[in-house]
């Protein structure tokens, strides 16, 4: 086989192996108790963060980062969760008070995040059905617009 045919197959099998890592998945949502369909999606390198969208009506979309609680998880980690609100989101009961030396544990199986707009942000709180399977196991939860309107949010396992 010669140089460069290996090389090729080399450099494939690594990118294949990258991409094999990336898990990606999707939800659904309604805002309050209207009709309003919300579309999420998600996607991982390493299944305790990531990156997630919502659709809203009018094709008004939401996007930003994930995280998952973990034991590992470094409360500045969190740091972009609370851009646009109250640091430790204090005024929407989820957190508790923040920070406490006990609240990865805590919170382990929780995933929060915090999405920006055109309108402002929305920030997630979610619950996994399956904590080591990360997003990809499944939950459900709730996100809030900057306005208090609220959305029911489910993902289901994939």
């Amino acid at each position: 086989m010669n140089h460069q045919l290996r090389s090729a197959m080399l450099i494939g099998l690594g990118l294949a192996a990258l991409a094999a890592c990336t898990t990606t998945g999707s939800g659904f949502g309604r805002v309050g108790e209207s009709d309003h369909a919300v579309a999420f999606n998600w996607t991982s390198k390493d299944s305790v963060s990531g990156t997630m969208s919502a659709r809203l009506a009018g094709d008004e979309t939401y996007s930003g980062p994930y995280f998952q609680i973990t034991s590992e998880t470094r409360n500045e980690t969190l740091t972009p969760l609370w851009i646009g609100w109250h640091r430790g989101w204090y005024d929407w009961p989820y957190l508790g008070a923040y920070p406490q030396p006990d609240f990865s544990i805590r919170y382990s199986g929780r995933v929060v995040a915090n999405l920006d707009g055109p309108d402002g942000h929305l920030r997630c709180r979610f619950h996994l059905a399956h904590p080591a399977s990360g997003m990809a196991g499944g939950g459900s939860g709730e996100c809030q617009e900057t306005n208090g309107e609220t959305i029911e949010a489910t993902f289901p396992a994939a």
